[in-house]
C-alpha cells in the first residue's frame, strides 16, 4: 500500500483517536469494515481489523455499549470504566498508524493518540455528568446516540479526507476544554454551596461589630 505522509498520518491519528476516545467498538468496526468492503487499505500493522473475528467482536462489544450507554446513571459508572479501554485504545491506533515513521514518530503518535482519546472521553463524561442531572433520561439517550454517530462518520470522514477529519476534531477538543472548564466551575459552586449552607445571602456581622453606634 502506498505509505500516507506524515502530515496526512498525524491527521488521520487526530481523528481516529478521537473516535476511539468517544466509542472503541464503533471506531474499530468501522474501520474494518470499511477495510474489508475495499473502500481503504489499512497500514499493515492495523490490517487484523479487518478480520471478521475483530469485526465481530467490535460488533458485539458495539451493541453491549448501545445499551449500557443510555442508562442514566450506570453510564456514569461505564464511562469511568471505559477510561481504561479508550486511552490505551486511542494510543494503539495511533501507534499502529505511524509504524512507517522513525520510533520517536511512533511514540510521539502514540503519546498524541493517548492525549486526544483522554481529551474526547474526558468531554464525554463531563456532558454526561450535567445531562444526568436532567430528571428526563432523553437527553442522555440524545447524547450517547450522537456520540456513536459521531465517531462512526469521524472515522469514515478520516480514511477519506484526514484533514477536514482533524479540523473537525480540533473544533471538538476546542469546545470540549470550554464544557470541561464549566462543569469543573459548577461543581466547585455546587460542593461550596453545600459546604455553607445558607451562607450566601447572610449579612455579615463582622461589619456591624466593627461599626460604633452613632449618638442621636
Amino acid at each position: 500500500m502506498p505509505l500516507l505522509p506524515p502530515d496526512e498520518t498525524v491527521a488521520l491519528i487526530v481523528a481516529t483517536s478521537f473516535a476511539a476516545g468517544l466509542n472503541v467498538p464503533a471506531t474499530t468496526a468501522t474501520l474494518g469494515l470499511l477495510a474489508h468492503a475495499g473502500l481503504i487499505t489499512l497500514p499493515p500493522s492495523l490490517q487484523a481489523l479487518a478480520s471478521w473475528w475483530v469485526i465481530g467482536a467490535s460488533g458485539v462489544f458495539f451493541a453491549i455499549e448501545l445499551v449500557v450507554d443510555k442508562i442514566p446513571g450506570f453510564d456514569l459508572l461505564w464511562n469511568a470504566l471505559q477510561t481504561f479501554i479508550r486511552v490505551p485504545a486511542g494510543a494503539l491506533l495511533a501507534y499502529g498508524a505511524a509504524l512507517h515513521l522513525s520510533p520517536g514518530m511512533q511514540l510521539a503518535a502514540a503519546a498524541l493518540g493517548a492525549a486526544i482519546a483522554l481529551a474526547a472521553h474526558g468531554g464525554k463524561t463531563a456532558a454526561r455528568a450535567a445531562a444526568t442531572a436532567s430528571p428526563e433520561p432523553f437527553s442522555n439517550i440524545a447524547l450517547s446516540l450522537g456520540e456513536d454517530a459521531l465517531a462512526i462518520f469521524i472515522t469514515w470522514l478520516a480514511t477519506r479526507h484526514p484533514f477536514w477529519a482533524a479540523a473537525i476534531v480540533v473544533g471538538f477538543l476546542a469546545a470540549i476544554a470550554v464544557l470541561v472548564r464549566w462543569v469543573v466551575r459548577a461543581s466547585s459552586a455546587l460542593y461550596r454551596g453545600a459546604m455553607n449552607p445558607g451562607h450566601e445571602g447572610r449579612p455579615d456581622r463582622r461589619h456591624k461589630s466593627l461599626q460604633k453606634p452613632t449618638n442621636p
